[in-house]
């Protein structure tokens, strides 16, 4: 039986429990970041250089950083909440999210408030393979200020990520991460599938080709499953409260309106994930202490959601262009024929193309992080990344067999969003998601307690022994 404990103790877990986190890397001192830091500084400063901003914008955005760095300085906590608000507002790169958790993990180096220790060393080994590799395929690369370009904020994120699960150490911060990251998806749920059917001032903002929910993402491939992990935490919150509090009911209707959100996407990826992510929480719930009332209570949640959807498609006359967003698109022909030249890229460039290069040398994205990695990291590359995703995913199920939460946050939610996110990647470019290196952090952050309650427990039976 899977343990609902997150406790020290000597919870009911499979007979694997004793399974021990790889050690293949020692956790690097924060000075070493501080090199880290100055590249994606200078990096920064070549993608401006490159794209330069006009007058008003540069004083505007000079302004808007300094703001936020003096928030970050009176108020670190708020300064982090305003950049996850601001993770639902993606339409350029960098995004304003991405201002703001710059300086406020700048403010975190310069403090002594970013360490590595609560990072899985194995991560940290595979996330410094994978940039390493990006570096060494820059020796093939067509386009200089495309390859700094992307890989600037790859490395942005990677550097997002480590902070965040080094960030995320109380039930406190995780509460203030999920609060404001549901608040926020509910909220970009609502107005964009508000816009699709109601013309206010500025609908057409929210609105992609005039049919599509895209919320202030650039594609709604992006926008749907971004809903997906807020959905699922809110359905595990519905029957175990933690870190949300209010009623069940208006619970439920943030899951209907995230709901809503997903199917209005109408993207086939990301109703995917929403389905595999129901059917592990789902299962999760069901082979937990007491599942059996769990699992009605969350099928009830789900059929309602599914009811309320529904009767949306109907109402407004939506049940045919889903019906044909359901089958295969004209254009996916020519995304099948992206990924062909990116298979033969990768198999022509042993080490990859370089950052950011697919896009160069096809005029269709690659549509799957595994073939954009292959064709611009190579085999090493690919390898390295599906190893990440992979260790990620055997963290998430070995949380979920312990019953060790992240301070609070379920880990059958997150189990079933990485799921969600690995198969999403299948068919399109998550590696710039934001939500997807959230989601991995919060993994890794449940992982190091895991292992620290874990060892706890064994020393104390030891002891009284």
């Amino acid at each position: 039986m899977i343990s609902s404990r997150g406790r020290a103790g000597t919870p009911e877990v499979f007979p694997f429990r004793s399974m021990r986190m790889p050690d293949v890397t020692t956790p690097l001192r924060t000075s070493s970041w501080g090199a880290t830091l100055a590249a994606g500084a200078a990096s920064m400063a070549w993608i401006l250089y490159r794209h330069p901003l006009s007058l008003s914008l540069t004083f505007a955005a000079g302004l808007g950083l300094l703001a936020v760095l003096m928030l970050a300085l009176v108020r670190f906590d708020a300064a982090v909440g305003l950049g996850v608000l601001l993770l639902a507002v993606v339409r350029i790169e960098p995004a304003p999210t991405d201002a703001v958790f710059a300086v406020v993990i700048a403010v975190a180096l310069l403090t002594n408030r970013f360490g590595l220790r609560r990072v899985p060393p194995i991560a940290l080994g595979l996330l410094g393979a994978f940039l390493a590799l990006n570096l060494f395929s820059f020796v093939e690369v067509i386009d200089v200020s495309r390859g700094l370009t992307f890989f600037a904020i790859t490395l942005y994120l990677v550097v997002f990520a480590i902070w965040l699960t080094d960030y995320v150490r109380s039930s406190g911060r995780a509460q203030l991460i999920v609060r404001l990251y549901v608040l926020a998806a509910v909220v970009s749920a609502l107005v964009a599938s508000l816009a699709l059917f109601v013309a206010f001032p500025g609908h057409n903002t929210f609105v992609f080709g005039g049919d599509r929910a895209q919320g202030l993402f650039k594609d709604p491939v992006v926008f749907g499953p971004f809903l997906i992990p807020a959905m699922l935490i809110l359905i595990e919150e519905i029957v175990n409260p933690r870190l949300i509090g209010g009623r069940a009911a208006w619970k439920a209707a943030g899951v209907s309106i995230l709901g809503l959100g997903v199917v209005f996407s109408y993207s086939r990826a990301a109703w995917l994930s929403l389905a595999l992510g129901l059917t592990t929480v789902l299962v999760v719930l069901a082979l937990r202490r007491g599942g059996g009332r769990r699992s009605l209570i969350v099928f009830s949640v789900v059929i309602s959601a599914v009811a309320v959807v529904a009767s949306a498609l109907v109402l407004t006359g939506s049940t045919a262009f889903l019906s044909q967003r359901a089958h295969l698109q004209s254009y996916d022909a020519q995304r099948f024929s992206a990924q062909a030249l990116g298979l033969r890229e990768g198999e022509r460039y042993p080490f990859g193309l370089g950052p950011g290069q697919f896009d160069v040398v096809s005029t269709v994205s690659a549509h799957s992080t595994y073939i954009r990695a292959f064709a611009e990291e190579g085999l090493p590359g690919l390898i390295t990344l599906f190893a990440l995703m992979f260790a990620t995913l055997l963290l998430a199920m070995r949380n979920v067999v312990r019953g060790i939460d992240t301070y609070g946050l379920g880990s059958a939610a997150l189990l079933g969003s990485w799921l969600g996110l690995v198969a999403n990647s299948l068919f399109v470019d998550t590696l710039h998601w934001r939500h997807f290196w959230l989601v991995a952090a919060l993994i890794w952050a449940g992982a190091m307690r895991s292992e620290r309650t874990y060892a706890s427990s064994r020393t104390a039976s030891r002891s009284a022994r």
